[in-house]
């Protein structure tokens, strides 16, 4: 139906985020919503952080995102902000590279007085490249993430329903947005 494109703003190789993000794909996938994901940790860090959008990794993840109708934003939370992979990232997209899209904020934090970063630090942000509509964020402790010894991620079992509604706002808005005015 609509490709959605998941961003994932971790710096760790054994991310729970990146983890629960391919999770949403999942659930994406069987809801009929095409997805793929941008690990922003795979970019070239030269690239990445002297801006070099000339660079083919860097033109290809803001083409990715350009193409995408519906983005989901995973990130940790440092120091009570998303990630500054994330920021670098986001920096480097045109002013209104969310235009037309609808947005989840996925969060992951250890504690959670963290869950205020998703509305004080990311959402505004997120504001600023005019999307068409950011659904309510979703924060995930990160205890609440397991990872199986054969790298499979199990997800307590009453986190499951919550973020599961996350996931059909995002999947409404993206349909509401393919739906022609009246």
């Amino acid at each position: 139906m609509t490709a959605t494109l998941i961003i994932t703003g971790s710096p760790s190789g054994s991310s729970r985020t990146l983890r629960l993000a391919h999770w949403v794909g999942k659930r994406l996938s069987q809801l009929q919503i095409e997805n793929s994901t941008l690990d922003l940790r795979s970019l070239p860090a030269e690239d990445l952080m002297h801006a070099k959008l000339d660079a083919a990794p860097i033109a290809d993840a803001v083409s990715r995102v350009a193409a995408a109708r519906g983005v989901v934003i995973a990130t940790p939370i440092y120091k009570a902000a998303y990630s500054g992979l994330l920021k670098t990232f986001l920096d480097l997209l045109p002013q209104f590279a969310l235009r037309e899209k609808v947005v989840l904020p996925l969060v992951t934090g250890g504690t959670p007085a963290h869950i205020l970063a998703i509305d004080y630090a990311l959402r505004p942000v997120l504001n600023s490249l005019d999307p068409l509509h950011i659904v309510p964020g979703f924060f995930v402790l990160d205890k609440q993430i397991a990872v199986a010894p054969d790298g499979q991620v199990e997800l307590d079992s009453d986190l499951v329903p919550k973020l599961d509604g996350a996931i059909v706002a995002l999947v409404n808005g993206l349909r509401r947005a393919a739906r022609p005015l009246d």
